[in-house]
């Protein structure tokens, strides 16, 4: 693939995004395959270090803050006509609802993910918190000479310490998973204003 094959490739996945955030990512790849070719390198070559066009559309869609792309997707293309309008407000008691309860439920989905997460690590703390609870109970108690209660506070105590090291490490994979599910969620959304293929 040549460099303008490629930024062909490029531009098509990112059909539908605002024009700047077209143009910016084209010149932004067609300077850094110049500055290869520059260098000795074929152009073949820098265009296949630099990485597949469908990829690199997928995270500059990423980056692209959600606000903008539905600003970019609602705008009129051209001016209402009076009878669009009328139909607009006419159908407003029938698409506003929907409309509002898809956002509740996006938001409302992104609030449990984060609900997890902190509910995940709020039972680590408190296995964490027992776990000190139970060697300072094990010291009281082998202070106060109670030796076999003592001894089954500091086990107990050790027990959980333990249980919260092996907890934090495993909730610290699910919140990864999360976030990568979230991300694929927010990534999914996107692509539905934008027009291109960039899935």
């Amino acid at each position: 693939m040549n460099k303008q094959q490629f930024l062909a490739e490029l531009r098509k996945h990112l059909f539908g995004l605002p024009q700047d955030d077209i143009k910016q990512p084209l010149d932004y790849y067609a300077e850094i395959i110049d500055d290869r070719i520059e260098d000795g390198i074929s152009e073949e070559d820098a265009v296949s270090d630099i990485g597949d066009p469908k990829e690199i559309a997928k995270q500059i869609l990423i980056d692209i803050p959600l606000p903008k792309l539905i600003k970019q997707k609602i705008k009129p293309k051209r001016r209402l006509k009076v009878w669009e309008i009328v139909l607009l407000a006419l159908g407003a008691p029938v698409w506003l609802p929907i409309i509002i309860a898809v956002v509740a439920i996006i938001l409302s989905v992104y609030v449990v993910f984060w609900s997890v997460v902190a509910s995940l690590y709020a039972v680590n703390l408190s296995v964490a918190f027992c776990g000190v609870a139970g060697v300072v109970g094990a010291i009281i108690y082998i202070s106060m000479g109670k030796t076999a209660e003592g001894m089954f506070a500091l086990g107990a105590g050790i027990l959980c310490i333990g249980l919260a090291v092996l907890m934090f490490f495993g909730f610290n994979q699910i919140t990864k998973g999360l976030l990568w599910a979230s991300k694929k969620v927010l990534q999914g959304v996107k692509s539905c204003f934008v027009k291109g293929d960039v899935k």
